[in-house]
């Protein structure tokens, strides 16, 4: 076992590194096939950490360079690891003067992490937005698709104890 392979059982079963190698074989000699790849290998390891970065770039031939800068620059890529659910705050203008800064405050202290990051039971990735279109709802959160108007810090426990 090489060292590229010990670093990628740190993180992921054997299981999945056998679908990441199915999926790297299913694009391996087609043109343009680095994002296919990485987004079906985000689908199977839920994110692309620097092991499967490399991985992925030995396997198609290319620099490590260019497959990280494919990571980093599309958003929907992501190298650390996302909870269950996506909690979003939104701190645009409308929603920050009704109370969203403390709406961010709750969420923080609740989750135990800061903005960005990922609960350590990985149920919860906690993130902020600068506008969610809901404007007249102020202050909003998003949990996954599902959008919680006028909220106060109070409520904050009873709205995430409902995706437990």
């Amino acid at each position: 076992m090489n060292a590229e392979e010990q670093e990628l059982l740190k993180e992921f079963t054997p299981e999945q590194i056998a679908k990441l190698n199915k999926i790297i074989e299913k694009h391996k000699d087609k043109p343009g096939g680095l994002i296919p790849v990485l987004e079906e290998a985000q689908v199977a390891l839920e994110y692309l950490p620097v092991s499967v970065q490399k991985k992925i770039a030995r396997e198609l031939n290319l620099p490590l360079s260019r497959v990280y800068g494919v990571v980093t620059f599309y958003s929907f890529f992501t190298m650390t690891p996302r909870g269950k659910h996506t909690v979003r705050v939104c701190l645009g203008t409308a929603c920050y003067v009704r109370g969203g800064k403390a709406i961010a405050e709750s969420l923080r202290k609740e989750f135990g992490v800061d903005e960005g990051e990922t609960t350590p039971d990985r149920m919860f990735t906690f993130e902020s937005v600068r506008c969610l279109g809901a404007c007249g709802l102020g202050p909003v959160v998003v949990v996954d698709e599902d959008v919680h108007g006028r909220v106060k810090p109070s409520k904050v426990k009873e709205i995430l104890n409902q995706y437990k």
